[in-house]
């Protein structure tokens, strides 16, 4: 879906047209739009949001199964991607390299394959908006050309991509430390809360 919406936008100019829009130029903003395109738009935008509901309905009815039954989860896994492991995060860590660079709080919680998906569509979106010259000549003082260079169509995908890593890393870590909580918990209670688990006589008498 992200990759179909890319090119539905880029054909269609809609990114372009919002830049007008945001001017005040509205005839150039229709003008600019290509009605081939644009008019997909509609079905993919709905059934995002349906799929998304949907999904959400099912993995929250999931959770409470699972989380009812004490369902077990794996807590470790070596897999031809990437060791993975449960382990204790800290969100604003994960949130601070995403604002540096999409995919690199992924990759401090070890979710390579999300990780490199942001970073490739980073790559290419950077590329083709010539944001980087557009700074380099920012920091020279050419302030006309640094505005002249940049390609508004390409540009509009950077704060979608920034604003999901962000959102994604914080999320993703908060629920994989509750992951460690709970998978703590259940291995303390199956090891030593046991009611056949009698302490040594030599403890009881320190406790006395």
């Amino acid at each position: 879906m992200f990759i179909w919406e890319i090119v539905i936008n880029v054909n269609s100019k809609l990114n372009v047209s919002m830049v007008y829009t945001f001017g005040g130029q509205f005839d150039m903003a229709k003008e600019v739009l290509e009605p081939r395109w644009i008019l997909l738009y509609i079905p993919v935008y709905i059934y995002g949001i349906w799929d998304s509901y949907r999904t959400s309905v099912d993995l929250n009815k999931v959770y409470i199964l699972a989380d009812h039954e004490n369902a077990n989860f794996i807590n470790f896994q070596i897999t031809s991607l990437e060791i993975n492991y449960l382990d204790k995060r800290k969100p604003w860590v994960a949130v601070m390299w995403s604002f540096f660079m999409p995919g690199a709080g992924q990759i401090y919680i070890h979710r390579i394959v999300v990780a490199f998906f942001l970073v490739s569509w980073t790559i290419i979106i950077v590329y083709f908006s010539h944001v980087l010259e557009s700074v380099h000549l920012l920091v020279s003082g050419d302030f006309y050309y640094a505005k002249a260079i940049l390609n508004p169509q390409w540009l509009m995908f950077l704060p979608s991509v920034y604003f999901f890593s962000i959102y994604d890393a914080y999320v993703n870590t908060v629920e994989n430390n509750k992951l460690f909580d709970s998978e703590q918990r259940t291995f303390l209670k199956n090891k030593y809360q046991n009611k056949q688990f009698n302490l040594p006589l030599n403890l009881i008498k320190r406790s006395k």
